[in-house]
């Protein structure tokens, strides 16, 4: 404690600046900035916010908020249609399957788009049972264009390989 008659604050020497912390720079340094950019002119205009349209896709029936700019290079990018990000990813791999054609892709996906809103949606049972006879009947007539083990067959008929019941039950009796 310092005594009553004033002793201790005679003491501190003023004439001395104070001794400087090593923070202290960083303190001065970001005043420095701070005043610097309070100097500056901040009248820089930002550009005008482009206004956004509800896009609703074609295929699917989507919507998105979209730009006009974005929706017009949409549509120069498919024949005059704006579809969805998703759409257009499989336009793009059904075009890459008709060998570039693009009207063909999109007629083709806007197809199955249809089909889809048409039957899947309201029936999904039965969109899938007839998504699974399709299936089976690509596979049925690829099994009679090839025999067993590959090998192109003349005759139809579905091939036929060897079954692993034999070797599971041989296992199980040693």
């Amino acid at each position: 404690m310092a005594p009553p008659n004033g002793e201790a604050i005679s003491t501190i020497n003023f004439s001395k600046p104070p001794l400087r912390r090593s923070n202290d720079n960083l303190h001065r340094t970001r005043s420095d900035i701070t005043f610097e950019l309070s100097k500056e002119d901040i009248t820089n205009e930002l550009p005008a916010i482009s206004e956004v349209e509800d896009a609703k896709c074609e295929c699917c029936g989507m919507s998105e908020e979209c730009t006009a700019e974005y929706i017009e290079k949409i549509r120069s990018k498919f024949l005059g249609k704006w579809i969805c990000g998703l759409c257009s990813e499989a336009v793009k791999e059904e075009k890459e399957k008709n060998g570039g054609k693009m009207e063909d892709a999109l007629n083709s996906h806007m197809n199955a788009c249809s089909r889809f809103n048409k039957y899947g949606r309201a029936y999904p049972v039965l969109f899938q049972a007839e998504a699974m006879r399709e299936m089976l009947k690509k596979n049925t007539r690829r099994a009679l264009s090839f025999g067993a083990k590959g090998a192109p067959k003349n005759s139809g008929g579905i091939a036929r390989s060897s079954s692993c019941i034999a070797a599971i039950t041989r296992d199980m009796i040693n």
